[in-house]
């Protein structure tokens, strides 16, 4: 955790000066982005809530999204983790939602993905998804890798700007 409270302090400096919110939507990094995000001071000016969706039930119960709005997504995809971020960003009427879906290890998923995988979006004034490969089999450090490129991700976004 401690690697991303830096990344987690940058993004919290960037929502609070553009006086913007957050909503997560996360899988296999099991809340840790949440997490780093929620520890920092005065989180509740810019951190709205999350989810961690992990299984077909969590999606259904915590998002509100039946088996038909993901008919033909594979769930560690760029357009599955672009729909979490959409929905998190719509659910909690957040001005950004950020999303990351994926295979930690240390084996692949279902669906083919080596472990290591992980896509992540984030939707709001820019919409945008991306894929993530580590090459690692290591469940947590895939976890802390896929957390921290998620809000480097964001603060990118964040800095450019609307």
């Amino acid at each position: 955790m401690d690697s991303l409270l830096p990344l987690a302090e940058q993004a919290a400096v960037l929502l609070k000066a553009r006086k913007e919110t957050i909503a997560v939507a996360e899988s296999s990094t099991g809340g840790l982005i949440a997490a780093a995000l929620l520890s920092v001071s005065g989180a509740s000016a810019y951190f709205l809530g999350g989810a961690v969706v992990y299984t077909r039930q969590a999606r259904r119960l915590l998002m509100d999204l039946p088996d038909s709005a993901v008919a033909g997504m594979r769930s560690a995809s760029e357009p599955y983790a672009f729909l979490l971020a959409k929905t998190a960003q719509q659910r909690f009427s957040a001005t950004w939602g950020l999303s990351e879906t994926g295979a930690t290890g240390p084996t692949g998923n279902r669906y083919g993905d080596a472990a290591g995988h992980s896509c992540m979006a984030i939707a709001g004034p820019v919409e945008r998804a991306i894929t993530l490969e580590t090459g690692c089999a290591d469940r947590t450090q895939n976890m802390r890798a896929f957390s921290a490129r998620a809000l480097e991700f964001l603060i990118e976004h964040l800095r450019e700007g609307r």
